[in-house]
Order: C-alpha cells, then sequence, then structure tokens
C-alpha cells in the first residue's frame, strides 16, 4: 500500500548514504561511507515516557544528531545529543513548536490503552491532528505512527489477516488508531507526507499469555522496524503490523517486505512456558475468539 513519489531529496537530511544503496547514491550522490547508516540531524520521538518510548530512547539516539523527547509525563534529564521538551498533544502551538527544526517524527504519544472516548479523543485524535498539520507547517516529510492491531481487534483469531482488509476496530482505542492512519493516507494524498503506520501488536521483554505468541514483538524487532521505516527511499502511506517472527501467526505482513523490515525474534522459545501458564482457554470468551483480546469487552465507560 504505497505510492510512487520518491521519499528522499537531495534536500533531505541525511548525512550518510550506505555504498551499497544504488537507488540512493542516483538520487542523492553525496560521498558515502562503507557500512555507515542513514543519519538525521534532529529526529523527534513523541510518548517518550511510555513503556516503548523508554525503550527506544537510546536506540534512536544511534541514528540521529540530536534525538529530541517529549511527553506529558516526566522524563529523564537529557543525556548527549538529546533535547527533552514538555508538549501535550491537546495543545496546537505547543506541539507546532515541537516539530519546528524536525527532520522525522516517531510518533508514540497518546493514550495506550481502552479508556473513555473523551480522554482518547483530545489525545489520540485532536493530538494526532497536531502532530500532521505541524509537520504539514515545519515540512517534516515522513512520520512513524504507532497505531495498533486493535485497528483490527474483531477479526477472529481463527482468520490470517493483512493490512489491505477492512478496518475492524475493537474500542475507542482502536477507533482512534483507525483515525490515525485515514489521517496519513489524507497528509500522504493531499502533501505528500509519508508515513508508516505500525499496527503494533505486544511488545514486551517476552510474551505474557498465549494471545501474545501470535502478537509478540521483540524490542529487537521493534527497533528493526521503527528503522526500516525511517530509511525506506519509498513508503507513500504503508501499513505494517509490528510483530516478530512468530509461528503462530494472524498476520500476513508480506506487504511489510517493501520497506526492508525482516525480524529476527520468535515468540516460538517462549510457548512451554507460557502453555503451562496458561494451559486452558473458554471458546466461548470473547477475548479468546477475537484477535483483539480483552480489548473486545471492555467499556462502555458510564
Amino acid at each position: 500500500m504505497t505510492n510512487g513519489k520518491p521519499a528522499f531529496s537531495c534536500k533531505t537530511p541525511v548525512r550518510h548514504v550506505r555504498v551499497t544503496d544504488p537507488y540512493r547514491q542516483a538520487l542523492c550522490p553525496v560521498p558515502a561511507q562503507p557500512h555507515s547508516v542513514l543519519r538525521f540531524r534532529r529526529l523527534l520521538l513523541t510518548g517518550a515516557a511510555g513503556g516503548l518510548g523508554r525503550e527506544l530512547r537510546p536506540r534512536l539516539a544511534r541514528y540521529c544528531e540530536t534525538l529530541r523527547v517529549s511527553d506529558i509525563a516526566e522524563l529523564a534529564p537529557p543525556g548527549p545529543g538529546e533535547e527533552v521538551v514538555h508538549a501535550p498533544l491537546q495543545d496546537k502551538a505547543a506541539v507546532g513548536a515541537l516539530l519546528d527544526g524536525v527532520d522525522a517524527v516517531v510518533h508514540l504519544g497518546g493514550v495506550s490503552v481502552e479508556r473513555p472516548f473523551e480522554e482518547i479523543l483530545s489525545a489520540n485524535i485532536v493530538g494526532t491532528y497536531h502532530v500532521y498539520e505541524a509537520a504539514r507547517v515545519h515540512g517534516v516529510s515522513r512520520i512513524v505512527f504507532a497505531s495498533s492491531n486493535h485497528v483490527t481487534g474483531f477479526y477472529k483469531q481463527s482468520q490470517t489477516i493483512d493490512a489491505t482488509m477492512p478496518m475492524r476496530p475493537d474500542g475507542y482505542y482502536g477507533l482512534s488508531k483507525a483515525y490515525g492512519e485515514n489521517l496519513a493516507q489524507f497528509y500522504w494524498d493531499r502533501w505528500g507526507i509519508e508515513t508508516v503506520s505500525l499496527r503494533i501488536g505486544s511488545s514486551f521483554p517476552e510474551p505474557k499469555d498465549r494471545r501474545m505468541l501470535a502478537t509478540w514483538m521483540s524490542y529487537d524487532d521493534l527497533e528493526r522496524l521503527v528503522v526500516a521505516a525511517l530509511t525506506a527511499p519509498v513508503v507513500g502511506h504503508s501499513v505494517i503490523y509490528g510483530i516478530s517472527d512468530n509461528h503462530t501467526a494472524w498476520y500476513d505482513n508480506t506487504p511489510a517486505r517493501h520497506i526492508g523490515y525482516r525480524p529476527q525474534d520468535s515468540s516460538e522459545r517462549f510457548r512451554a512456558t507460557v502453555e503451562a501458564r496458561q494451559p486452558l482457554l473458554d471458546r466461548e470468551d470473547p477475548a479468546v475468539v477475537y484477535q483483539g483480546g480483552a480489548f473486545v469487552k471492555q467499556g462502555p465507560f458510564d
């Protein structure tokens, strides 16, 4: 699900180009260094105080001269090459300033669990709009958007799906991520801002239950996926499932191949432990029937 517009131009703020990548060398003939990686002048990581944000913060610093991190929660003081900025996503002016001088965005910010609609609305819907509008104003050409597997949570666990199939959100949280993906498509079609929407499964040190044997993504694969999304030469608006190379698979991630994501880890080594911990499943439980798990049962929040 890409379009044909090039993601990189000779004005793209990238310091190095791989010697083995003739496409980018032809597009931007700059001196290349063997075994170097693409480096950005300034990357922005929103939601840096969350679980995945804390994990990605030191990892992303290797790919840029300056890493700007932001959250409404307290953040660790800036390290070398870091900037810490407090910017509520609901504040349009603050988000506008946050994206000033940024080359690319990894947008993890927002509510990451099922909550009442009003909470989801301000952070995930209004806030994501502010990020994209600020990107348009400041000429930011690429965003990595943390979407979610809950965009398709009402497909059954007996099905294998891919990112071309209709959305079936399992709650307000999933609806907000569906909105974010549609917003990303709109900003690509209208203004050429490229996005890789990552339908993140369950990224933890190890799977917590049998559902996560299908949805798990290691932290190392998370880094591989985000870096691929940042550096692939052409992405348009691409939707990719954020999972490792698990033996149990509900998602056909073939559409991820064009960005160069090749997961190296698998949940399989945890299977015996997980199944011993959770030997029986209630086949009538909606959390077992549907891919969204417990999210399909949460709410309404009166």
